[in-house]
């Protein structure tokens, strides 16, 4: 590679969660937007699925103005592009262009079969998600070729970032159409990674052994697999975003990243001083008002408050060993204080519990529970949920001699869940101990919070986040540090949450000045992840492809 690090004149993101908040990936790029916005100005642009027609998305702030006449020129154009532009309503307010996808579900067959033609990229057996995203991905490469051919040209050193299976067609095809693009495609996890995880299968012991593509046939995921693999193979710059997933991408879609671009984030969302103070407080109230309210128990000011968080993927992250380690800590003489530990992952909800509801409203001390104490809204299916035939089979009714008090919150705490009506953050600056015991963790976001917000926190080995977090501190990370590290692999849960039970007793323990230490320490290993420091990686990435796509061009 030369010298001379190559830096773009203009950038293109595309991703399924552009102004579409659906998980991790919607935080990488919104917290990241800033940060880029600064360095490129407006020469960033982010391309979403137009997902809100007819509705007003939040999210997203419309302006008709902005590139009037090329809008014009791409619907009216052979390929009838249709998009809408403005401005995603981030921090650093980007800008964005969602894009219909619908007109190209009637060529579906004739794009799949010439990226089977061109890549042999497998989309016979595509189910579910498959179509739609990949409809979307071909419109933004669409949207990506109009634009440079409108408004750049050759001149510019131009790089389109993909994000995820869902963009990978739209990859492959500026690579093909516009091969003075270059190319960066990052999965933030393997398709066949998570099935296998997700399928209880071991995958880090076996990780040399298994076959990806064959993996992806029995396990019916052939088509996400196929069009991930073939894409890393074929793009500029191959990028992950940590390097347990690398390992992940090296073994299973055989092909080792270019780049690792961990993910970081923006810290103007964390109040500092005594604002930190009255919201921290804030939260603390609200938390022991709901779990006084449905479990009819006093629950004291130094409650110790430990929880969990993210998506609800009951062994891959972890909540199979957060409740088992709940349930020991019930028989744990060397607690020192009540414990009370809450889930907070979204499932199949129906709607907030009426009777919690109205209790909260009259804002009493309630000394009675009400029927069962354990989860603060309604569910679809309550009797096939993971989390309450955990409870159920155990036992673990929140009664009022329990030390260990255990409640599930199975929706988004987006403000408007009817139970908390506070957004996540606004809740998470409020717990005392955050645990993350993750299986299949290839970043690892809500740890990352966590420290950010000062509240400390446990994870694995397994997660990218955690290996991250101890080659930072430059040990086995622990809780000292404001991240334990617990080693985790594929058969000692029971371990892992043996020893997740021990670190809460320890930290119930602990004085006031050693608490402060911790959480101070949490909050400037956080500092390392800053954005500013991560985003170099991606400066990395950009200069990488770009010098591919010059070699490329030159020939």
């Amino acid at each position: 590679m030369s010298e001379k690090r190559l830096v773009p004149d203009f950038i293109f993101e595309s991703s399924w969660e552009v102004c579409n908040k659906m998980g991790g990936i919607y935080t990488v790029l919104s917290t990241r937007a800033k940060t880029l916005q600064e360095q490129f100005s407006d020469r960033l642009l982010f391309i979403g699925p137009d997902l809100w027609q007819g509705k007003k998305n939040p999210l997203f702030l419309e302006d008709a103005t902005m590139w009037r006449p090329w809008v014009k020129m791409a619907a009216e154009s052979d390929l009838h592009i249709r998009i809408r532009t403005g401005r995603w309503n981030i921090p650093g307010k980007p800008c964005v262009v969602l894009v219909d996808f619908q007109p190209y579900f009637e060529l579906k067959n004739e794009i799949y079969g010439k990226v089977w033609e061109d890549v042999q990229i497998d989309s016979l057996h595509a189910y579910g998600d498959y179509d739609e995203a990949s409809m979307f991905s071909i419109a933004a490469g669409l949207v990506v070729e109009s634009f440079y051919r409108y408004y750049l040209g050759v001149k510019k050193k131009v790089v389109f970032q993909a994000h995820e299976w869902m963009t990978c067609l739209g990859a492959l095809y500026i690579k093909k159409h516009v091969p003075e693009i270059a190319t960066i495609f990052t999965t933030h996890a393997t398709s066949i990674g998570r099935s296998i995880a997700g399928n209880n299968k071991p995958l880090y012991d076996y990780l040399w052994a298994y076959n990806g593509s064959q993996m992806a046939a029995e396990l019916n995921v052939v088509a996400k697999h196929s069009v991930e693999r073939q894409t890393a193979h074929n793009v500029d710059c191959f990028t992950t975003v940590s390097d347990v997933t690398g390992r992940e991408c090296a073994e299973l879609l055989d092909k080792q990243p270019d780049v690792i671009l961990p993910n970081g984030f923006e810290a103007d969302f964390v109040p500092a001083g005594p604002a930190f103070t009255k919201r921290r407080k804030e939260a603390r109230a609200k938390i022991l008002k709901v779990a006084n309210a449905l479990t009819g128990a006093e629950l004291a000011d130094d409650t110790l408050i430990v929880a969990t968080s993210g998506r609800y993927e009951y062994r891959n992250k972890g909540i199979d060993v957060f409740l088992e380690a709940a349930y020991r800590s019930l028989y744990d003489s060397d607690l020192q204080r009540p414990v009370l530990m809450l889930i907070q992952v979204p499932a199949w909800v129906e709607s907030p519990r009426t009777d919690l509801q109205e209790r909260l409203k009259l804002g009493w001390t309630y000394t009675e529970p009400l029927p069962d104490p354990v989860i603060t809204h309604n569910l679809h299916e309550p009797w096939n949920d993971p989390v309450l035939n955990f409870l159920r089979s155990h036992g673990m009714k929140n009664d009022k001699q329990s030390r260990v008090k255990v409640i599930f919150v199975p929706c988004y705490l987006d403000g408007n869940d009817g139970i908390f009506q506070m957004p996540y953050y606004d809740l998470l600056i409020g717990d005392d101990l955050a645990a993350y015991p993750s299986y299949y963790e290839p970043w690892g976001y809500t740890p990352l919070e966590a420290i950010a917000f000062h509240v400390p926190c446990i994870t694995t080995s397994l997660s990218g986040f955690g290996v991250w977090a101890s080659t930072s501190v430059g040990h086995d990370s622990k809780l000292e540090d404001g991240v334990e590290v617990i080693a985790r692999n594929d058969y000692n849960a029971q371990d892992v949450a043996e020893q997740l039970s021990a670190i809460i007793a320890r930290y119930s323990a602990f004085d006031k000045k050693t608490i402060d230490k911790v959480r101070l320490n949490a909050a400037k290993l956080s500092e390392k992840a800053l954005w500013k420091n991560f985003i170099t990686y991606y400066y990395e990435a950009y200069d990488f492809a770009l010098q591919k796509a010059k070699e490329r061009t030159i020939k």
